[in-house]
């Protein structure tokens, strides 16, 4: 095995970590699932906010019978790509009924109102032919044309009080937590390698002067940094972006200044001193390539503290605006149906929440022991 590089070495290592090898593949199928989107949810429409209040708070489960009548105003269909990033808006409007019938043009139906046994008949006029753009369906009621359709839908998440589909809103939310923890990580690193090198190596009063400012900030707990942060920049997706990768890159400039100020003493570094290469590049080739097992540690560390911040903030209010779905926001429009028979309005993005953080401290557990010198050495 000593003929392996140190990369195969690593994750050969890793792979032997059943648990950390799991937690990978859940993040995996999260990550296939956020980018995915919209080509996987029910509801296909722009942030899942097609809303039907007559179907709030239904049970995991539900079954109900749609008719979808086609909207007067022309929709434009788009294609597959901005439909992944954006979404469809929608061809129709939708009454959930419990019985229908067709007659001359018309369809009349039992339009159901929040009870089965107290329906409210009324009469619809069905549009005669396709607007421009819309697709035409293969299975439609008789007489219905394409004017009108009736579907039977199953809500598997169930719906939540403005009767929106809670699994589609649960996937978009995946979206949004894993670009927020993706987006804060970047940018914690970028500054964090940054400072924590030019501290580390340079010492002296820019070192001072660094540490200063890593220790004042490292006293701030990071939520009320990032609320404060937010309140400077607005509220908002971006703006969450920003607030919580820089409120995360004190633990990275900490962490490689303590990798920088052990490294810059070594034999190599001092023979590239005498050959005349520049600072920069003695820190870019020579030193952060041997630091960057516990940057990757503390990096996929960060991203689970990022989806927790994010959760945080959208709970308080400062993530992302409504109608747009988090899972923070979702807890936090259901948290009262806790003490009630809907509990799992605000249970289920809280178990996303969990298991996901869970799957990056796995990753984080796996990876650790992987850079560790002293167990590649007692293995290979």
């Amino acid at each position: 095995m000593t003929d392996l590089s140190p990369s195969q070495r690593t994750w050969k290592i890793f792979k032997r970590n059943k648990i950390a090898v799991a937690g990978l593949a859940v993040i995996i199928f999260t990550l296939l699932v956020a980018i995915l989107g919209y080509l996987i949810m029910p509801d296909s429409t722009p942030r899942a906010n097609n809303m039907t209040i007559q179907l709030s708070i239904k049970k995991p489960g539900s079954e109900f019978m749609i008719l979808r009548l086609r909207k007067t105003e022309p929709v434009d269909t788009i294609n597959i790509f901005t439909k992944m990033l954006f979404g469809q808006p929608s061809f129709y409007r939708e009454i959930p009924i419990t019985g229908y019938h067709f007659s001359k043009g018309w369809i009349y139906v039992n339009e159901y109102i929040g009870a089965e046994d107290k329906p409210e008949r009324k009469a619809y006029k069905l549009p005669p032919a396709p607007l421009k753009g819309e697709p035409k369906y293969s299975k439609v009621p008789p007489l219905g044309g394409w004017g009108a359709e009736v579907v039977h839908r199953t809500y598997w998440f169930g719906t939540d009080i403005y009767g929106r589909d809670l699994l589609s809103r649960l996937i978009l939310g995946t979206r949004v937590s894993l670009a927020v923890g993706l987006m804060s990580v970047i940018i914690s690193m970028l500054l964090g390698v940054t400072i924590g090198a030019v501290a580390g190596y340079f010492g002296g009063w820019i070192d001072a002067a660094l540490s200063w400012l890593m220790n004042i900030l490292w006293a701030l707990p990071a939520l009320l940094l990032v609320i404060a942060i937010s309140f400077a920049l607005g509220k908002g997706l971006w703006q969450i972006f920003i607030a919580v990768g820089l409120s995360m890159w004190v633990e990275v400039a900490r962490l490689v200044r303590g990798q920088v100020l052990s490294l810059k003493q070594v034999e190599y570094i001092e023979a590239a001193h005498s050959l005349g290469f520049s600072n920069t590049r003695i820190i870019i080739k020579h030193i952060l390539p041997n630091i960057i097992g516990p940057i990757l540690v503390l990096a996929s560390s960060n991203f689970a503290s990022a989806i927790l911040l994010e959760a945080g903030l959208s709970f308080l209010g400062f993530g992302a605006q409504p109608p747009m779905p988090t899972w923070g926001s979702m807890i936090k429009e259901h948290y009262g149906y806790i003490v009630m028979d809907s509990a799992y309005l605000a249970i289920i993005p809280g178990l996303a929440i969990m298991f996901l953080v869970y799957a990056f401290n796995l990753v984080t557990i796996g990876l650790r022991d992987a850079f560790d010198i002293k167990s590649q050495s007692t293995r290979f």
